[in-house]
Protein backbone atom coordinates (compact mmCIF):
# COMPACT_ATOMS: atom_id res chain seq x y z
CA UNK A 1 0.00 0.00 0.00
CA UNK A 2 2.81 2.21 1.13
CA UNK A 3 4.28 1.74 -2.59
CA UNK A 4 0.58 2.30 -4.52
CA UNK A 5 0.69 5.59 -2.59
CA UNK A 6 4.15 6.69 -3.46
CA UNK A 7 3.19 6.00 -6.68
CA UNK A 8 0.30 8.27 -6.94
CA UNK A 9 2.27 11.05 -4.81
CA UNK A 10 4.96 11.03 -7.50
CA UNK A 11 2.61 10.76 -10.42
CA UNK A 12 1.13 13.81 -9.11
CA UNK A 13 3.59 15.58 -8.32
CA UNK A 14 4.98 14.71 -11.93
CA UNK A 15 1.78 16.01 -13.37
CA UNK A 16 1.60 19.19 -11.63
CA UNK A 17 5.02 20.40 -12.37
CA UNK A 18 4.35 19.89 -16.18
CA UNK A 19 4.03 23.71 -16.78
CA UNK A 20 6.83 26.83 -16.91
CA UNK A 21 9.83 24.82 -16.08
CA UNK A 22 12.96 26.00 -17.82
CA UNK A 23 15.21 22.91 -19.94
CA UNK A 24 17.89 21.16 -17.41
CA UNK A 25 21.67 21.85 -18.66
CA UNK A 26 22.38 18.92 -21.05
CA UNK A 27 24.65 17.02 -18.99
CA UNK A 28 27.54 14.60 -20.72
CA UNK A 29 26.87 10.99 -22.58
CA UNK A 30 28.56 8.63 -19.94
CA UNK A 31 28.60 5.34 -21.48
CA UNK A 32 28.07 2.37 -18.64
CA UNK A 33 29.26 -1.18 -19.56
CA UNK A 34 27.31 -4.16 -17.90
CA UNK A 35 29.51 -6.65 -16.16
CA UNK A 36 28.28 -9.01 -13.97
CA UNK A 37 25.56 -6.78 -12.22
CA UNK A 38 24.22 -3.37 -13.39
CA UNK A 39 26.30 0.15 -13.11
CA UNK A 40 25.32 3.24 -12.72
CA UNK A 41 26.39 5.45 -15.32
CA UNK A 42 30.02 7.51 -14.70
CA UNK A 43 31.01 11.11 -14.43
CA UNK A 44 28.89 14.34 -16.18
CA UNK A 45 31.65 16.57 -16.26
CA UNK A 46 31.81 18.34 -19.61
CA UNK A 47 35.75 17.53 -20.23
CA UNK A 48 34.74 13.94 -19.56
CA UNK A 49 32.43 14.15 -22.57
CA UNK A 50 34.89 15.55 -24.81
CA UNK A 51 37.20 12.79 -24.31
CA UNK A 52 33.86 10.25 -24.09
CA UNK A 53 33.42 11.32 -27.65
CA UNK A 54 36.80 10.78 -28.92
CA UNK A 55 37.19 7.32 -27.55
CA UNK A 56 33.64 6.93 -28.56
CA UNK A 57 34.92 7.26 -32.28
CA UNK A 58 37.51 4.77 -31.57
CA UNK A 59 35.52 2.39 -30.23
CA UNK A 60 32.57 2.80 -32.15
CA UNK A 61 29.91 -0.10 -32.17
CA UNK A 62 29.85 -2.56 -35.11
CA UNK A 63 27.42 -1.89 -37.58
CA UNK A 64 23.78 -2.87 -36.31
CA UNK A 65 25.21 -2.65 -33.11
CA UNK A 66 23.42 0.47 -31.53
CA UNK A 67 19.63 1.65 -31.15
CA UNK A 68 19.12 5.29 -29.98
CA UNK A 69 15.66 5.95 -28.49
CA UNK A 70 14.23 9.26 -27.68
CA UNK A 71 11.82 10.10 -25.30
CA UNK A 72 9.81 13.25 -24.04
CA UNK A 73 8.05 15.17 -21.77
CA UNK A 74 4.87 13.18 -22.62
CA UNK A 75 5.75 9.81 -21.34
CA UNK A 76 6.64 8.33 -24.99
CA UNK A 77 9.55 6.37 -26.31
CA UNK A 78 9.81 6.93 -29.84
CA UNK A 79 10.40 3.32 -30.18
CA UNK A 80 8.37 -0.01 -29.00
CA UNK A 81 11.07 -2.29 -30.16
CA UNK A 82 14.62 -2.47 -29.54
CA UNK A 83 16.00 -5.65 -32.28
CA UNK A 84 19.46 -6.58 -30.50
CA UNK A 85 20.98 -8.63 -33.16
CA UNK A 86 23.12 -11.73 -31.87
CA UNK A 87 25.91 -11.31 -34.25
CA UNK A 88 26.82 -8.26 -31.75
CA UNK A 89 29.57 -8.58 -29.46
CA UNK A 90 28.22 -5.26 -27.39
CA UNK A 91 24.94 -3.44 -28.14
CA UNK A 92 24.75 0.23 -27.42
CA UNK A 93 21.87 1.79 -26.07
CA UNK A 94 21.60 5.47 -26.46
CA UNK A 95 18.77 7.62 -24.42
CA UNK A 96 17.77 10.64 -25.76
CA UNK A 97 15.35 13.02 -23.57
CA UNK A 98 14.09 15.36 -26.03
CA UNK A 99 11.83 17.05 -23.66
CA UNK A 100 12.20 20.39 -21.56
CA UNK A 101 11.03 19.27 -18.08
CA UNK A 102 14.17 18.35 -15.74
CA UNK A 103 14.51 14.96 -14.05
CA UNK A 104 13.11 15.84 -10.84
CA UNK A 105 9.37 16.02 -12.56
CA UNK A 106 9.86 14.36 -15.82
CA UNK A 107 13.16 11.96 -15.71
CA UNK A 108 13.59 8.86 -17.95
CA UNK A 109 15.66 5.79 -18.26
CA UNK A 110 15.49 2.50 -19.97
CA UNK A 111 15.76 -0.57 -17.52
CA UNK A 112 16.00 -3.85 -19.42
CA UNK A 113 14.65 -7.45 -17.52
CA UNK A 114 12.65 -10.56 -18.82
CA UNK A 115 9.08 -9.30 -19.11
CA UNK A 116 7.97 -11.18 -16.53
CA UNK A 117 10.11 -9.58 -14.32
CA UNK A 118 9.27 -5.96 -15.13
CA UNK A 119 6.21 -5.31 -12.71
CA UNK A 120 8.53 -6.56 -10.02
CA UNK A 121 11.24 -4.35 -10.73
CA UNK A 122 9.30 -0.88 -11.35
CA UNK A 123 7.60 -1.75 -8.40
CA UNK A 124 11.05 -2.00 -5.86
CA UNK A 125 12.39 0.85 -7.77
CA UNK A 126 9.71 3.22 -6.78
CA UNK A 127 11.00 2.93 -3.47
CA UNK A 128 14.60 3.48 -4.56
CA UNK A 129 14.76 7.00 -5.18
CA UNK A 130 16.24 9.11 -8.13
CA UNK A 131 19.87 9.43 -7.32
CA UNK A 132 19.82 5.55 -7.71
CA UNK A 133 17.65 6.28 -10.71
CA UNK A 134 14.69 4.61 -9.58
CA UNK A 135 16.29 0.99 -10.14
CA UNK A 136 16.67 -0.84 -6.90
CA UNK A 137 20.55 -1.35 -5.81
CA UNK A 138 21.81 -4.95 -7.29
CA UNK A 139 18.42 -6.11 -8.39
CA UNK A 140 19.43 -9.14 -10.21
CA UNK A 141 16.40 -9.06 -12.16
CA UNK A 142 17.78 -5.95 -14.64
CA UNK A 143 19.72 -6.88 -17.28
CA UNK A 144 20.86 -3.41 -17.84
CA UNK A 145 19.42 0.49 -17.37
CA UNK A 146 20.50 3.95 -18.27
CA UNK A 147 21.04 6.50 -15.41
CA UNK A 148 17.57 8.74 -14.81
CA UNK A 149 18.23 11.74 -17.27
CA UNK A 150 15.45 15.36 -17.90
CA UNK A 151 15.07 17.40 -20.92
CA UNK A 152 17.82 18.14 -23.22
CA UNK A 153 19.73 15.04 -21.56
CA UNK A 154 21.42 11.81 -23.03
CA UNK A 155 22.98 8.70 -21.70
CA UNK A 156 23.56 5.58 -22.87
CA UNK A 157 24.67 1.73 -21.55
CA UNK A 158 26.54 -0.98 -23.58
CA UNK A 159 24.50 -4.52 -23.10
CA UNK A 160 25.76 -7.76 -23.62
CA UNK A 161 23.16 -9.96 -25.78
CA UNK A 162 24.94 -13.21 -24.57
CA UNK A 163 23.07 -12.36 -21.51
CA UNK A 164 19.45 -13.01 -23.46
CA UNK A 165 18.44 -16.42 -23.39
CA UNK A 166 16.63 -17.79 -26.57
CA UNK A 167 12.50 -18.25 -26.23
CA UNK A 168 12.88 -15.77 -23.38
CA UNK A 169 10.52 -12.25 -23.57
CA UNK A 170 11.96 -9.16 -22.75
CA UNK A 171 10.91 -5.67 -22.17
CA UNK A 172 12.69 -1.97 -21.84
CA UNK A 173 10.90 0.74 -19.44
CA UNK A 174 11.05 3.79 -17.88
CA UNK A 175 11.10 3.24 -13.87
CA UNK A 176 10.07 6.70 -13.00
CA UNK A 177 7.07 6.35 -10.69
CA UNK A 178 4.03 6.43 -12.89
CA UNK A 179 5.77 5.99 -15.86
CA UNK A 180 5.67 2.44 -17.06
CA UNK A 181 2.13 2.39 -18.01
CA UNK A 182 3.09 4.67 -21.18
CA UNK A 183 6.99 3.82 -21.47
CA UNK A 184 7.64 0.08 -22.31
CA UNK A 185 8.29 -1.59 -25.22
CA UNK A 186 9.47 -5.06 -26.07
CA UNK A 187 13.44 -6.40 -26.83
CA UNK A 188 13.82 -9.02 -29.54
CA UNK A 189 16.69 -10.95 -30.24
CA UNK A 190 17.24 -11.19 -33.95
Amino acid sequence: MKIYLALISAAAFALSACGGQEAAAPAAQPAASETSAPAAPASEAAPAAASAASDSAAAAPAEGCEVVVNSDDQMKFDKQELEIKKSCKEFKIVLKHTGKMPKAAMGHNIVISKAEDAQGVVSDGAGATAEKDFVKEGDARVIAYTKLIGGGEETSVTVDPSKFAEGSQYEFYCTFPGHYGLMHGTVKLI
